[in-house]
């Protein structure tokens, strides 16, 4: 194998075996020879643009990983989320997504992506940084996840909102501490502090 190929493999390495094709152009390297791995087996095409090392086991949640490359500002939230942590039998549709309020969404036509306009507060609150298929993926955390459900109840049913709880409390995956912490900034603390005190 050629220098410039072994150098690309371990800038894919680097990168935790996931990159964008503009990524591999900017940082020197040429189309032929990432072509050439290929072609050869070494990296697969995940997406349009998006290349991964096929050492890589198969990604989990790979919509996850394609979105949080395509939607930098992006955070995962809702039901996605709410997925991600087990705490729901929903199966998300789209990739739900949080941006700032103001912020321009980012064009992706795979997977399909739903985005949540959050105020800045809400948006900064709670953003967790997690590795999926050695790519970094920021999700909100559950605690701040299930007060967000209960802001978008509307958007996504009461009832999913309120089964989530029911399920990350009955698994202890969270504390009615936590939960009422980030209620607080989502604004639905006469909301949640009832349905939480009949479930303690």
């Amino acid at each position: 194998m050629g220098t410039k190929k072994k150098e690309l493999l371990k800038y894919f390495r680097t990168l935790g075996g996931v990159a964008q094709y503009s990524a591999v152009i900017r940082a020197g390297f040429h189309n032929d020879t990432l072509q050439a791995l290929v072609a050869a087996g070494h990296v697969q095409k995940l997406d349009r643009a998006i290349y991964k090392l096929t050492e890589l086991d198969d990604l989990e949640n790979p919509d996850l990983v394609i979105a949080a490359i395509r939607a930098p500002k992006g955070v995962v939230c809702l039901v996605s989320a709410l997925a991600f942590y087990e705490v729901t039998d929903e199966i998300p549709r789209n990739v739900d997504l949080a941006i700032p309020r103001g912020t321009r969404s980012s064009k992706i036509e795979h997977p399909p992506v739903k985005y949540y306009r959050f105020s800045p507060a809400a948006w900064k609150a709670g953003i967790e940084t997690k590795k999926i298929g050695g790519q970094d993926v920021r999700i909100y955390s559950l605690a701040k996840t299930l007060a967000d459900c209960f802001k978008f109840r509307n958007k996504i049913g009461t009832d999913v909102a309120r089964d989530a709880l029911k399920t990350a409390l009955s698994e202890r995956k969270v504390s009615p501490n936590e939960i009422m912490k980030y209620a607080g900034i989502c604004r639905v603390v006469n909301v949640i502090k009832p349905i939480l005190e009949s479930l303690i």
